[in-house]
C-alpha cells in the first residue's frame, strides 16, 4: 500500500487539474496561434505561468485504485499488476484467465 499522503497529493492535482482544465486550454490556445499579435500571445503564457503547477494534466500520475502503486499500472483496468493478478485468481475480473503452466 502507498503512502496516504502521497495517494492524496495526487487526487489534490487530478482535482486541480480539472478545475482549471478550460482555463488551461483557452490560454494554450491562444499562445500556440500564430495569426495572434506576439504581445497577445506573450500575454498568454505569462497568464497560463501564474496558474498553479499542479494544475497541469500531465503532473497526475496514474495510481492502483486498490493499493495506490504508481508502477506497473494498466490503463484498461485501472490497477497494478498485482492488484489485478490476485483479483484475476480469486476471478473476480470478468474474462480474465491467469495463466498457469
Amino acid at each position: 500500500m502507498a503512502k496516504t499522503s502521497s495517494i492524496e497529493k495526487n487526487k489534490r492535482r487530478a482535482r486541480l487539474a480539472k478545475q482549471y482544465a478550460g482555463r488551461r486550454g483557452r490560454l494554450k490556445e491562444i499562445a500556440r496561434n500564430k495569426n495572434v499579435s506576439m504581445e497577445e500571445r506573450f500575454a498568454a503564457t505569462l497568464k497560463l505561468a501564474e496558474l498553479p503547477r499542479n494544475s497541469a494534466k500531465i503532473r497526475v500520475r496514474n495510481r492502483c485504485e486498490i493499493t495506490g502503486r504508481p508502477r506497473a499500472f494498466y490503463r484498461k483496468f485501472k490497477m497494478s499488476r498485482i492488484a489485478m493478478r490476485e483479483l484475476g485468481s480469486k476471478g473476480l475480473i470478468p474474462g480474465l484467465v491467469k495463466s498457469s503452466w
